[in-house]
């Protein structure tokens, strides 16, 4: 998958284009875009299938009530694609739960060239308003040739809506052209340790219907109210929100990492010191480990229930393929957590779910920089890996790592200016297989440090002559 973003007036960003890897970071000083960037791809990778439209006649429609109907789509893809970018940027003001206007100059383009890479066939069959079941089978060539075999088991009704069998058409035909270029995204967010601890109160759907009865007179309209769309908080938070709500369903499921990698989660425990339970009660505790103990989330610390939704994540629902993103993985962790949640995120990524995250940790930064550099066939690398404890399966290519830094730079010309102008934007970090990752921001404040303390220590030592 190669999938290349580029951002135009968004929050604080002027512009920017990056490229995902395996493991993309984020990172800089505060205050410099780092969180509008990865809210505004979750918004598209959550939204997609909703947004991509194809051309699909009423004449194809009634057709495939009754027989089985060939789509053949020559519409180009990346055409389609543009197509929803443009009707996503116009969205954004949804996503960040902004007034509307917020981002009327905006920009937000997804590139991709994965269309044309490999031969695919799929099938299944979707359920309609009316309890009929679309089938579909899909067959995707080279050349980028899309055909679909359409019919449904049953015969609609009398009552069944053209409009709404188009939509769900239309998304059999978008996820048979994107699905595989497209990764599930799962977002948590820096606000996830208050969500934690209120996540039974925060029940956004059952608020917004309270507030607008209090709001309301004798005249209220249920059916407008029901289908009223509008947020209080970002689309990311939101699902967090959700996510965070359905941990005793979610619970209940079992991951490929619980299924062949226990290990993993072994880990996952002793990074957290102990683990998570659910009662048959639905009810959720943290267990200390070597005790008995019992605590609520009110009770646990703060980096327990940072890492809260992770863990649930990891155990119970991710996926080869996913999108795992995270606003700030160093929240109130002790910074030898903060190196072994780097190694965590190294693992999964050698496991196939892809990693995103915005830090200002160096920590991280540079125990990932120590993944890179010991991942080569050499004698003396083998045994300082060997000696500190570090396992095949942390060690990642540098070329699976996308770095960049949310920091100004000298932005590109654009029509009728005259001289360059520095703004925010998203700069790539050098990445060398040799030494790792180059992060000037970093290395500037660390180094400022050591001078000052190496000044304190001559400078006492010139007293003392």
């Amino acid at each position: 998958m190669n999938l290349t973003i580029r951002m135009k007036n968004i929050g604080i960003i002027k512009q920017a284009e990056y490229t995902l890897g395996d493991l993309t970071i984020i990172c800089g000083e505060n205050n410099t875009g780092k969180t509008y960037t990865a809210y505004t791809l979750y918004g598209f990778l959550n939204s997609w299938r909703k947004l991509i439209q194809f051309p699909i006649t009423n004449a194809q429609i009634q057709e495939s009530f009754d027989n089985e109907v060939e789509i053949e789509s020559s519409q180009e893809f990346n055409q389609a694609l543009t197509e929803a970018c443009k009707v996503y940027t116009n969205q954004l003001d949804r996503t960040f739960a902004a007034p509307e206007d917020t981002f009327q100059d905006s920009e937000f383009h997804l590139l991709t060239d994965e269309f044309n890479v490999v031969d695919k066939e799929s099938s299944g069959r979707i359920k309609g308003p009316h309890g009929q079941f679309f089938v579909f089978s899909s067959k995707r060539k080279k050349n980028g040739e899309l055909k679909i075999n359409l019919s449904m088991e049953e015969k609609p009704d009398r009552n069944f809506d053209i409009d709404i069998a188009r939509t769900i058409l239309n998304v059999i035909v978008a996820d048979s052209i994107f699905s595989d270029t497209f990764p599930r995204p799962f977002i948590f967010s820096s606000e996830r340790t208050g969500v934690t601890i209120f996540r039974k109160e925060l029940d956004f759907a059952r608020n917004r219907l309270l507030e607008e009865m209090n709001r309301s007179d004798q005249k209220l309209d249920l059916r407008e109210l029901l289908f009223k769309a509008y947020q209080s908080y970002p689309l990311p938070i939101e699902d967090n929100v959700d996510f965070t709500r359905q941990l005793e369903d979610i619970s209940k499921r079992k991951s490929f990492i619980a299924k062949k990698y226990p290990d993993i989660l072994n880990d996952f425990a002793d990074i957290i010191g102990g683990k998570f339970v659910i009662t048959q009660n639905d009810l959720l505790y943290y267990t200390p480990k070597r005790t008995k103990l019992r605590l609520t989330m009110h009770q646990s610390s703060s980096s327990v229930r940072s890492l809260l939704d992770i863990s649930f994540y990891l155990d119970c629902i991710a996926e080869k393929g996913d999108l795992l993103m995270v606003d700030e993985p160093e929240l109130n962790l002790h910074p030898e957590n903060q190196r072994r949640i780097a190694r965590l995120f190294a693992r999964l990524v050698n496991l196939g779910v892809k990693v995103f995250i915005t830090t200002h940790s160096d920590y991280i930064v540079k125990e990932l920089n120590t993944l890179i550099m010991l991942n080569h066939d050499r004698p003396h690398l083998k045994v300082i890996s060997a000696e500190n404890g570090y396992q095949e399966s942390e060690l990642i290519k540098a070329d699976q790592v996308k770095v960049y830094v949310a920091e100004t730079a000298l932005m590109p010309l654009e029509k009728g200016q005259q001289k360059r102008r520095r703004a925010h934007t998203l700069v790539p970090a050098d990445i060398d297989p040799e030494f790792g990752i180059e992060v000037r921001s970093f290395d500037n404040t660390i180094d400022t440090m050591n001078k000052i303390q190496r000044d304190i220590v001559w400078g006492a030592k010139q007293d003392n002559e």
